[in-house]
């Protein structure tokens, strides 16, 4: 097993331009590597829901076929449950499957709250009480981030 590195040692010996190309990605769904230092491109999918991952040709439109994956209710769904625990063993189960497909990082869950009702993704937000909202959002990160997937 490699020695974790020093990330501010890293981060000093990057350039101004290999910092802001970490905030792009090559195609949809994988980071930009950085060679040089050593950075690996990572994969990344949407999935607070379901994982979405597609094998034959990346798009965002879901033109193309995606891998089977479990389907989650939405978190509006979830939430309704205050089950704090559920929502993390969610999380923990999204991990597994983003291991199995070598998926670094999982792009969700929601973590906003609902601030108006003619929002048209209300259903990705667990809900209008910012205390549930952050309850319920910690837990299914840390379940995610068990697994070694980042959110």
């Amino acid at each position: 097993m490699t020695e974790p590195r020093n990330l501010k040692n890293l981060i000093a010996d990057m350039t101004l331009e290999e910092k802001a190309e970490l905030c792009g990605g090559v195609g949809f769904w994988h980071t930009k590597g950085i060679e040089r230092l050593g950075i690996p491109s990572i994969r990344v999918a949407d999935g607070p829901h379901g994982l979405r991952v597609q094998k034959q040709a990346d798009d965002h439109l879901g033109i193309y076929t995606s891998e089977p994956s479990t389907c989650f209710p939405t978190a509006a769904g979830t939430a309704s449950s205050w089950n704090v625990e559920l929502l993390r063993e969610m999380g923990a189960a999204l991990g597994e499957e983003c291991q199995a497909e070598e998926v670094g990082i999982l792009l969700g869950p929601g973590a906003n709250i609902k601030r108006s009702p003619l929002c048209g993704r209300n259903f990705e937000y667990y809900s209008e009480d910012p205390y549930l909202s952050s309850r319920l959002a910690a837990a299914f990160i840390e379940g995610v981030q068990s697994q070694g997937v980042h959110h």
